[in-house]
């Protein structure tokens, strides 16, 4: 139960801290599938999903530590994929920094959780 007040808090403090930061940078929201990298976008979260579904079944049986890096792993490709697409084709916008920054405090996040959460262990 503490564990899903846990998350519910955590994405809260996320949703308003995406829009602190998107203010903070004059950066108004426009996806990806709106610009004429849609297809490029579609193939891109297909690839990563298909690859993380077809690996998933071996890190489960692993310990915490493999688990960890994992989600570690996903992250950096899901979101720093997310962030190279929006730079190349979002011109003259910065949601690729606000992209960038959320990846960084999901990083720290998933690398200290043990420590939040100490019974996850």
């Amino acid at each position: 139960m503490r564990s899903v007040a846990f998350l519910i808090v955590l994405i809260g403090i996320a949703v308003i801290l995406e829009k602190v930061i998107n203010k903070f940078l004059g950066v108004k929201r426009k996806s990806i599938s709106e610009t004429s990298g849609k297809i490029v976008d579609r193939w891109r979260r297909g690839a990563i999903v298909v690859i993380f579904i077809c690996s998933l079944p071996f890190v489960i049986a692993k310990n915490y530590t493999s688990i960890k890096w994992f989600w570690i792993l996903y992250l950096i490709l899901l979101l720093g994929s997310e962030s190279y697409m929006e730079w190349k084709y979002i011109k003259n916008s910065k949601q690729y920094i606000s992209t960038l920054i959320f990846l960084i405090l999901g990083l720290i996040f998933i690398y200290y959780l043990e420590y939040l959460l100490p019974i996850w262990k």
